[in-house]
């Protein structure tokens, strides 16, 4: 006689309509009782953090709260639901409530899918650990120790603008055949990176066999993006059956930057090299006499690795970018470069470079059209709630400012899509209204720019990034004419074909793995005339 098995079969369907009571009951408290039920939003936002994953997968997260906000605004003023949990804000009074010093936030658990194996100053949720951590890592980006590492940025910068200009003929009236700028800035940010922080270059301008490291550093920012935006995945390591391929070359890339570090632990203190691992391992906190522990160096390696070169790269690139299909821009700051400095090796940090005020207004403005965090930096505010835009936020509320939404916001740049260098400037005049920039205008564009963030968990490596940039900008800007690669498909323009917010010839397009993929400019050189 079989076995009775209705007893199962009933037990498997009351579980079955438990779960769908379960979710319905997920679904209807989220829309309709959640505390963030009143705000704007997606659907399918409201109800799981799975459509922020699926827009983190695409690469158009940057994109997508660019659309919800000119969706969604008109509604709630400059608030957005994109998660059951989590708000986007669009103004420069959000901007500084929720990332400066004294804000009621610390950084989201969407954090915890960057740490491996300890913390570092990028993403250490802990107020007091950041704190030690950045007093200690200070000490690396002190103005002392950026003037003993010029000389490693200078000899990179000089096999770049050698490496660019290769392959010009007389058929082509000395132009050279043209360079995908997203390739040699990574090449270049690469490199630096490497002398800068392990002891020596990586040779990547030179070598291409040494240039996989490029494909990993990618696997990784994505993994961490896709992870961190659904943190169930993370949680439960889901990344691997989800996504094989990417969490495979995120884990190389961990062995990647662990063996740059033993490498680099080697030399010691005992070296002539002052890099950053020289002050790392030498420095102590004043505060509490602690250095760094063996895992908080690899984090710290891993987090120099990428935010020291990516995010870089990407500013470079987006100005050549912009530089070369704006020949106003392009020839201004060509010029101003070439009146400042009799000598390409007299370019160098110091106040004749800090004095070519138009090409560091072309940075800026590149770095507003294409930022290279692009995305929202996701904060999490603490007991007592806090007030943003005039919005009482409970207590355990995700929050935060789009970058690439606010640095388009027509409220603080007219024009959002045009390349106007003379709007940082007072003084200026605006090519597009033939008026000039006024204090008042420069410092309320001033007031929304974020492409470093702002406040305590701002960018320790500003300084350095705009060393890097200017350095090497101005000496291929005194070395060369440039132009936009002439016959060719350049994969860095929008077209027609692509999604929405992708059709613009003019705007660098820019893939969001939290900071950015890229693909061009295309771009030709000459020996200047």
């Amino acid at each position: 006689m079989a076995p009775d098995t209705s007893h199962v079969w009933l037990w498997l369907g009351l579980a079955a309509v438990g779960g769908v009571i379960y979710v319905a009951g997920i679904v209807v408290y989220r829309i309709f009782f959640h505390p963030l039920a009143k705000y704007p939003g997606p659907f399918l936002a409201k109800i799981t953090d799975g459509y922020q994953l699926y827009h983190a997968w695409k690469g158009d997260r940057h994109l997508d709260f660019y659309r919800l906000h000119n969706k969604y605004e008109d509604a709630a003023g400059k608030t957005v639901r994109f998660g059951p949990n989590s708000l986007s804000f669009n103004s420069a009074t959000s901007l500084k409530e929720i990332y400066g010093f004294r804000s009621n936030v610390r950084k989201a658990e969407f954090y915890n899918a960057f740490v491996h194996p300890a913390p570092n100053t990028h993403n250490a949720r802990d107020k007091d650990v950041h704190a030690r951590k950045r007093r200690v890592l200070s000490h690396g980006f002190s103005d002392s120790a950026m003037k003993e590492m010029e000389r490693y940025i200078i000899a990179n910068v000089r096999s770049f603008t050698t490496e660019i200009g290769r392959g010009a003929s007389p058929d082509t009236k000395g132009w050279s055949q043209p360079k995908n700028m997203a390739d040699w800035c990574n090449y270049l940010a690469m490199d630096i990176l490497g002398d800068l922080s392990f002891g020596k270059a990586f040779h990547m301008l030179e070598a291409p066999d040494n240039r996989f490291a490029l494909d990993l550093i990618a696997a990784a920012t994505k993994r961490h993006l896709l992870c961190g935006t659904m943190p169930i995945v993370d949680k439960l390591k889901l990344d691997k059956l989800l996504f094989p391929t990417i969490a495979a070359g995120r884990a190389r890339y961990m062995a990647y930057s662990k063996a740059q570090l033993t490498e680099r632990t080697k030399l010691g203190e005992d070296t002539d090299r002052r890099d950053f691992f020289y002050y790392l391992l030498k420095a102590r906190d004043p505060e509490t006499g602690q250095g760094f522990s063996t895992p908080e160096l690899w984090g710290e390696s891993n987090l120099l690795i990428i935010a020291g070169s990516d995010t870089t790269s990407t500013a470079m690139a987006a100005t050549i970018f912009y530089l070369v299909r704006n020949p106003a821009a392009l020839r201004k700051a060509t010029e101003e470069v070439r009146a400042k400095f009799a000598d390409v090796e007299e370019i160098r940090q110091g106040a004749t470079l800090n004095s070519c005020a138009y090409l560091r207004a072309c940075i800026d403005e590149a770095m507003r059209l294409s930022p290279s965090v692009g995305g929202l930096l996701p904060r999490e505010v603490l007991a007592g709630g806090m007030t943003i835009d005039g919005a009482l936020v409970p207590a355990g509320t995700v929050v935060g400012t789009p970058h690439y939404t606010i640095h388009h916001n027509e409220a603080y740049y007219p024009s959002a899509y045009s390349y106007v260098p003379e709007r940082w400037m007072t003084g200026a005049v605006n090519p597009l209204t033939g008026r000039q920039t006024t204090e008042e205008d420069a410092a309320r564009a001033q007031s929304a720019f974020c492409p470093f963030s702002i406040g305590a968990r701002g960018c320790i490596g500003k300084g350095l990034a705009y060393a890097e940039m200017s350095t090497a900008i101005a000496r291929t800007l005194f070395l060369y004419d440039m132009r936009k690669a002439v016959g060719v498909v350049d994969p860095a323009e929008g077209r027609a074909d692509l999604e929405e917010g992708r059709r613009r010839t003019s705007e660098f397009q820019l893939y969001d793995t939290f900071t950015s993929m890229k693909d061009g400019p295309l771009v030709e050189f000459r020996a200047r005339q």
